[in-house]
């Protein structure tokens, strides 16, 4: 792997690829978050953040048909790479140790 996750949206990113598994669209991504997190992303960000990924080489992207309906464009569909899976499971296996963490809810911290 070339780098860790680089916080939460590329780890959701990530994860909603490999949720839709047979290749999403950036807006198939995007619903998908919005979805299962119920946060909105602007349009751009989400793209910013799966080029960064594919930059990464943690998922792939292919040029699909254009859409059947006037002016219609070819989408790039997304799936994740076995680079990718690996570290989607090392930050889930990072954020689980993080939240196993003894910490008092009710009180201060500092």
């Amino acid at each position: 792997m070339t780098d860790a996750l680089r916080g939460s949206l590329e780890a959701t990113l990530l994860a909603a690829v490999a949720a839709c598994r047979d290749g999403a669209s950036g807006l198939d991504v995007r619903q998908a978050v919005i979805d299962r997190t119920g946060r909105c992303y602007a349009v751009g960000a989400i793209y910013t953040v799966l080029q960064r990924l594919e930059a990464k080489g943690w998922v792939t992207a292919r040029v699909a048909e254009a859409r059947p309906v006037r002016g219609g464009r070819a989408r790039r569909l997304f799936t994740v790479t076995a680079d990718g899976r690996q570290a989607l499971e090392a930050f889930r296996l990072r954020a689980a140790a993080a939240w196993a963490l003894p910490i008092p809810l009710t009180e201060e911290l500092c």
